[in-house]
């Protein structure tokens, strides 16, 4: 299969180019850089260059490709603030690319985050099954399952709070380490008793692959190996690795310690892989998050 990925040179990206190519398949991924041109060639995949907000150009690479997996997202926007016009970048792409692809039974993968269940007010944990009518990524979440009313294999790969490797370089983990060093010590809010689920970002692009391969038209599917890890046991964790103490702030003491993860930091989002793993039998093989975080790589300085 003939594969066009956006991100592809990104966090996970770096991990499902290699993944597909070593089974067999061929990429071709999105490169808004010199930089991310040369990574991609030299893990022998091809180079389109280009960003989200060439329409023309996405459409035409999705339109030569055999399957789409959608990972780019403007998250430089969302730490500045301007979540609003990555939100609505994000799903104009979607719309390019779904185009093209309507009536060929081609599977789309898009991707979504496991932390808008946090806004459900489910008060258990979520599910594959549990969704929202609108909201902040949601609207493209429901776009693209929508999408395979239009005869595309569409389905929507759920990504937690973190997702950890030695590929993990500005996600939440790092941004937290940051803040810490930072501070003098890492925060969590309150009590830091609400949950974050996690994934290892290797098994993660392996459920990339399987989506695109196999997953049921209109599947929702999430990328959670641990299900709810505390908080406070994640800034324990990395105050240790950092030789510094953890320490409860208030939430109007978030934005201050906190940055951009202030809006995350007291979200509560225990969620599950249940019925992801029996539709794909899929199962995490990697090490934890609290595994990585006992390991010296998170800590180097750059």
């Amino acid at each position: 299969m003939r594969v066009f990925i956006t991100g592809a040179s990104g966090h996970v990206g770096s991990a499902l180019v290699p993944d597909l190519l070593q089974h067999g398949h061929s990429v071709a991924g999105l490169a808004r850089s010199d930089a991310s041109a040369a990574r991609l060639t030299e893990w022998g995949a091809d180079v389109v260059r280009g960003d989200l907000n060439d329409l023309d150009g996405l459409r035409a690479a999705a339109d030569a490709s055999d399957g789409v997996v959608h990972l780019a997202f403007r998250h430089d926007w969302m730490v500045t603030g301007d979540r609003a016009g990555a939100a609505e970048t994000d799903l104009a792409a979607i719309r390019a690319m779904t185009q093209v692809l309507a009536g060929t039974g081609k599977p789309f993968v898009g991707t979504s985050g496991t932390g808008m269940l946090a806004f459900a007010a489910l008060d258990r944990t979520g599910t594959e099954d549990d969704t929202l009518p609108s909201g902040y990524r949601i609207d493209a979440e429901n776009f693209v399952i929508d999408a395979a009313a239009k005869d595309i294999r569409t389905s929507i790969v759920r990504l937690p709070p973190i997702t950890h490797s030695e590929l993990d370089h500005t996600g939440f983990a790092p941004s937290m380490i940051t803040f810490a060093r930072k501070n003098g010590f890492a925060a969590y809010v309150g009590e830091g008793s609400n949950r974050w689920p996690s994934v290892h970002t290797l098994d993660a692009a392996r459920l990339y692959r399987l989506a695109l391969e196999s997953a049921p038209a209109g599947s929702r599917l999430h990328a959670v190996q641990d299900e709810g890890i505390e908080v406070r046991r994640l800034a324990e964790a990395i105050g240790h690795g950092l030789n510094l103490p953890a320490g409860s702030i208030t939430p109007e003491q978030a934005p201050e310690y906190l940055g951009f993860l202030a809006t995350f930091a007291t979200i509560d989002n225990p969620a599950t892989a249940t019925r992801t793993t029996e539709l794909l039998d899929w199962h995490p093989t990697h090490p934890d998050l609290l595994d990585d975080l006992a390991k010296p790589f998170y800590f180097h300085e750059a």
